[in-house]
């Protein structure tokens, strides 16, 4: 009788299925998404700003866009969207294809959270950080009427005089304004603080003494501090700023951890292929130690700051919680 070999069979055909099973199980784990196999980018990309032309923001983008264009060989063009405080542009780059075409440039007004707020997006998790750009520094300014020199004196005299004197800030919920309440907090004082516009406007009732004292853009102040019209205090970073190396940081001026600046940082939409991100962050950083960006943004008032999109990643949860708690404290939007 002839042997049976259904068996065989059924055992080779199973055998063979989980070869080609494995088969492709390896060739999956050396195959590469199409995204990132070819070499990035093959088209124009988009960076969009969520502020006006002319803004630090959109000046960071252009000189970077340059330098991109120029390192990557395909145009880095930059699309102005503004509205809402930079919100526009975030919810429409947050529903971008995830593909590394399409960037957002934005500054650090986009990790204060409004508690009532709901901007259509989550800038923590909608975005991949890629790498932070520049930083415009504030220095704690004061009216050279006061008679202070020192951020010491002028804390000094607030708790000697708690309702004589002003504190000048920019709009309710904007980096300027909550700088003042984190000021009043750290400090125990309780200076009352009014919203401006502007803070060009805040500026000029700064040098005629109608405010007190204000966190005023360096970009704002340099030259009206150098001519003696302000006095400044310290820089509101956590070390001494290039820019104003003979200024005391306000940790040294004996305020620590009362820090505010704007800074300026490009992402991507969460899901961008790392290779992709990894690949922008250490462009833009090689872009940034170039003397020319190094020269134009310090024209503007700006530091070059660079970095991995860890880092960046790490400036923003940050900045994020020390607004909520400043927020929180304040009981603003409530």
């Amino acid at each position: 009788m002839p042997e049976d070999d259904s068996g065989i069979g059924r055992e080779a055909l199973i055998l063979n299925k989980a070869l080609c099973i494995a088969i492709a199980l390896i060739l999956g784990a050396f195959a590469v998404d199409p995204a990132r196999s070819q070499d990035y980018p093959q088209k124009p990309v988009r960076i969009i700003v969520g502020f006006a032309a002319g803004s630090v923001s959109d000046l960071v983008a252009r000189a970077i866009g340059q330098k991109l264009t120029a390192a990557l060989g395909q145009p880095f063009i930059v699309e102005v969207r503004p509205g809402a405080g930079s919100n526009v542009a975030a919810q429409y780059v947050a529903r971008a294809p995830k593909d590394g075409y399409t960037l957002f440039v934005t500054t650090s007004s986009s990790t204060i959270r409004s508690p009532n707020a709901n901007p259509g997006f989550d800038f923590g998790g909608d975005f991949a950080p890629i790498a932070l750009m520049a930083e415009v520094p504030f220095v704690v300014t004061a009216y050279p009427g006061l008679g202070v020199k020192t951020l010491k004196d002028f804390i000094a005299l607030a708790k000697a005089k708690p309702q004589a004197l002003t504190f000048g800030g920019t709009a309710v919920g904007t980096t300027g304004y909550l700088a003042a309440q984190l000021f009043n907090q750290r400090a125990g004082t309780d200076i009352p603080i009014a919203p401006y516009p502007s803070t060009v406007q805040a500026t000029a009732d700064l040098m005629t003494g109608r405010i007190s004292i204000a966190f005023a853009s360096a970009a704002n102040v340099l030259q009206l501090i150098d001519a003696g019209k302000l006095t400044a205090l310290a820089v509101a970073l956590p070390k001494r700023s290039r820019m104003m190396a003979q200024l005391p940081s306000i940790d040294e001026a004996g305020l620590p951890g009362v820090h505010a600046s704007l800074w300026i940082g490009i992402l991507a939409p969460t899901g961008t292929p790392g290779s992709i991100v990894n690949a922008l962050s250490k462009a833009i950083n090689q872009a940034l130690q170039s003397d020319d960006i190094v020269n134009q943004l310090q024209l503007q008032g700006m530091e070059v700051l660079g970095g991995s999109p860890e880092e960046f990643a790490a400036r923003i949860k940050s900045d994020t919680t020390q607004w909520d708690a400043v927020l929180q404290a304040a009981q603003l939007g409530k």
